[in-house]
């Protein structure tokens, strides 16, 4: 009897010394920043599309100083060449659209002067571009960035 004893008390203490270290090195990576690239080209009325190019840091339950963006946009052949467009800012998590009350969409807001981007992820490989009002576009096959 003492021995059984002595055995699940042994047992116990390794289980429990177990769990006293620290994290393992999965849990360490998931504790690590985030960062998710989407690409795709959007139609344009004066050129051959818009490359876009959008890098999200930080995670959704993260603090909001923490979830930083960078777009990139590049006009394919347009008349004018005009130069590329690159905004900087923070993104917030928005919960809803007219359609889908449980849709998730992302607020991209650029520091400083820039227009106010809305994405609405379709998927976890897919974010859609989407009006102000968080409302889709009839083309929105057209309007959609893929994940890298």
């Amino acid at each position: 009897m003492q021995i059984r004893t002595l055995l699940v008390g042994s047992a116990l203490a390794a289980l429990l010394a177990g769990c006293a270290t620290g994290p393992t090195d999965q849990a360490a990576t998931e504790m690590e920043a985030t960062t998710v690239t989407y690409q795709g080209t959007l139609p344009c009325r004066n050129c051959e599309g818009i490359d876009l190019n959008v890098t999200l840091n930080g995670e959704e339950q993260g603090a909001a100083a923490e979830r930083t963006f960078d777009l990139g946009a590049s006009y394919r052949a347009h008349p004018q060449n005009p130069p590329d467009e690159n905004y900087a800012g923070n993104w917030e998590v928005l919960q809803g659209t007219e359609q889908d009350p449980s849709a998730t969409v992302y607020e991209l807001v650029p520091d400083g002067e820039g227009q106010t981007y809305y994405f609405l992820r379709v998927d976890p490989q897919t974010l859609e571009l989407i009006d102000p009002n968080l409302r889709r576009f009839q083309n929105s096959e057209m309007l959609q960035l893929k994940r890298l």
